[in-house]
């Protein structure tokens, strides 16, 4: 596995985003099955997105105060 993938998430969660966002980044990088419908978050989803693009685009939007 690439380095790209642990200093990404590394990076998150040192600019506090939401932990959802982090897990739903991490399972669109990887290519994962998204989560069953009920569990989803706007985090979560927007996270995976980026994931599967492979970029941090919408992060900011889920930083924790």
């Amino acid at each position: 596995m690439s380095s790209e993938y642990y200093d990404t998430i590394d990076h998150l969660q040192k600019q506090s985003v939401d932990a959802d966002y982090i897990l739903g980044w991490a399972g669109g990088y990887l290519d994962n099955p998204a989560r069953e419908e009920q569990r989803l978050t706007s985090a979560y989803t927007a996270g995976y997105a980026d994931g599967k693009a492979g970029h941090t685009e919408q992060a900011g939007q889920f930083t924790i105060q």
